[in-house]
């Protein structure tokens, strides 16, 4: 694949020549700093560009949306956090915002109206679930063809905002054998780290929930476990390195698989 270097417009240069983009894109502080994330990131821009989606992002002038501080109980943390970004977001006008992140998703959309911020917000299985069902998107290539494929369900995405069918729209739009864990949807084992549990210790208990989330992904036989959150990619790569499945197994998010359908 192509790793040609793709000028992604900065929000502050499009305001500056008087332009407004449809979108605004939230990179996220996983998407931003973590390695791995970085990855999907640059796939989910190398797709919106392939699509000519009217994006910019903030560069550095995005922050955290606040979603760990508050629920790592900061709730002062949180507030100005979401002031200051609620305050840049409408001086440039922004309607509409695009992320990859299920905690940014749930936190715009749920809590960014208490402190004015009032805006359309997509995670990105959405936006391609809407893509595809329009026909701008096919994801029709061979890359992925009957490759048996489990869906972990983050839960900000679906237990607190109640989607579930847009990731396994877009993953059912590629040649794939879509597997099913047996606890999955609303009654779908967290991979962990949700709630600010990234940044602490686990819970007591018997065994980690990361590693119980990945032992029913592999027993599914899947040889790609699809995931659609940073933590969530975190956690279950973690679990795989432990569980020594690496040489047969991938974790990829949405965004990357359909970068590789595209072949891009």
């Amino acid at each position: 694949m192509s790793q040609r270097k793709i000028e992604v417009p900065l929000m502050s240069d499009l305001h500056a020549r008087g332009e407004q983009p449809e979108y605004l894109v939230w990179i996220g502080s996983a998407g931003a700093y973590d390695d791995r994330y970085k990855k999907v990131t640059r796939s989910f821009i190398k797709v919106l560009t392939y699509l000519n989606v009217s994006y910019a992002v903030l560069g550095t002038e995005e922050s955290s949306s606040g979603d760990v501080a508050r629920r790592a109980g900061n709730e002062m943390l949180f507030q100005m956090q979401a002031m200051t970004n609620v305050e840049l977001l409408n001086a440039y006008g922004v309607k509409k915002i695009l992320t990859c992140d299920p905690h940014a998703y749930n936190t715009f959309k749920n809590e960014y109206p208490d402190f004015g911020g009032h805006y359309e917000v997509w995670h990105h299985s959405q936006f391609f679930q809407k893509l595809i069902r329009e026909g701008t998107l096919r994801l029709d290539s061979e890359v992925f063809r009957d490759q048996v494929v489990t869906f972990h369900d983050p839960c900000y995405l679906g237990r607190a905002n109640g989607e579930y069918q847009a990731p396994r729209d877009v993953l059912k739009a590629t040649p794939i054998h879509l597997e099913e864990m047996p606890r999955n949807k609303s009654f779908a084992l967290c991979c962990g780290a949700g709630g600010g549990q990234m940044f602490k210790e686990a819970e007591p208990g018997d065994k980690e929930v990361f590693i119980e989330r990945t032992e029913e992904a592999l027993d599914t036989g899947a040889q790609i476990i699809a995931t659609a959150c940073p933590y969530c990619m975190v956690m279950l790569t973690d679990g795989i390195k432990y569980k020594n499945r690496e040489s047969d197994v991938k974790n990829l998010d949405i965004a990357e698989i359909i970068e590789q359908s595209l072949n891009l």
